[in-house]
C-alpha cells in the first residue's frame, strides 16, 4: 500500500473556484505570492503532484505555471534536488507580477525608498527626452494627464490614475523603446509610492511640480525638463528619509 507523502505547507485543496478562469494565471499568481511572502522559506517546495492535487488542477496546469516561475527566477528545476525556490537576489524586479507580489506584502520602506532610486535614474532622462523628441500627440497626452491631476484635486478624476497617467505619458514620449517598456513597471509600484507619499503628506501630488515638468517639455528645454523631473521624485526621497528619522528618533524624556 503506498504511503502519503509527507505534510507540507500547501494551500487548502480544490482551490479552483478561486483561481479564477484562467488556471494557469490563477496558480501563477497563488504561488508566486506565496513565495514572496515566504510560505516556503522553512519548507521544501511541493512536488508537482502534491500542488495539482491541493489545488485541484491538472498536472499540465501546475507544470505550466512553475515554468512560469522559473523564468521570473522565483524557481529552479535541478537534478535529484527537484524544484526549489531561489533567494531574493535571483527574482527578476523588472517582472510586473514580481513587484506587485513584492509590494502587496508587509510593507516595506526600503523597497520603497529603493524603487524611487531608480525612478530618479530614469524619469529625469525620459523627461529630457521627451523634450527632445516628443510629437505633438505625445505632448498632449503629457497635458491630458496633467488635466486629470487638476480635475482630480477638485474630486473630479481619481489622484492615483491620473499621476500614473502624466508620468506614463513621458516615458512614452521619451521615444526610447527601453524607457517606454519600463512603464509597466512605474505603474506597478506607483501605486504603492504615490499611496504613502499623499498619506504622509496629507495630500496629494504637487500640481505645481508637476506643471514644471510639462512647461518644459513644452517648451523643449530638455535640461529644465530633467531638473524639475528630478525634484519632483527628489522630493519623494526626501519624506521617505524625514519619515525614517521621526521613527529612529529616540523619544524625548519627559521633564523632571
Amino acid at each position: 500500500m503506498a504511503t502519503k507523502p509527507p505534510s507540507l505547507d500547501l494551500a487548502p485543496t480544490n482551490l479552483r473556484p478561486s483561481l479564477g478562469r484562467n488556471l494557469t494565471y490563477g496558480m501563477l499568481d497563488s504561488l508566486g505570492r506565496a513565495i514572496v511572502t515566504g510560505r516556503y522559506e522553512q519548507n521544501p517546495f511541493p512536488t508537482e503532484a502534491q500542488l495539482a492535487q491541493a489545488h485541484g488542477v491538472s498536472r499540465s496546469v501546475t507544470r505550466e505555471a512553475v515554468k512560469m516561475l522559473t523564468a521570473k527566477g522565483l524557481l529552479s528545476a535541478r537534478p535529484r534536488q527537484g524544484t526549489v525556490v531561489q533567494p531574493a537576489s535571483n527574482w527578476n524586479l523588472f517582472d510586473t507580477d514580481v513587484l506587485r507580489w513584492l509590494l502587496e506584502r508587509k510593507f516595506s520602506v526600503d523597497l520603497l525608498r529603493q524603487f524611487n532610486q531608480l525612478r530618479v535614474a530614469i524619469e529625469p532622462e525620459a523627461a529630457a527626452l521627451a523634450a527632445r523628441f516628443g510629437g505633438p500627440a505625445d505632448l498632449g497626452k503629457i497635458d491630458a494627464g496633467l488635466a486629470r491631476m487638476v480635475a482630480a484635486e477638485q474630486g473630479q478624476d481619481e489622484p492615483l490614475e491620473a499621476d500614473i497617467a502624466f508620468h506614463v505619458a513621458i516615458l512614452t514620449a521619451s521615444k526610447n523603446p527601453f524607457y517606454m517598456q519600463f512603464h509597466d513597471v512605474v505603474t506597478t509600484a506607483l501605486r504603492t509610492s504615490i499611496r504613502f507619499t499623499n498619506r504622509i503628506k496629507g495630500r496629494t501630488a504637487s500640481i505645481a511640480d508637476h506643471e514644471a515638468v510639462r512647461d518644459a517639455i513644452t517648451a523643449r528645454d530638455a535640461d529644465a525638463a530633467r531638473l524639475a523631473m528630478r525634484h519632483l521624485i527628489s522630493d519623494v526621497l526626501e519624506l521617505i528619509e524625514q519619515v525614517e528619522a521621526e521613527r529612529e528618533a529616540p523619544a524625548t524624556a519627559p521633564s523632571s
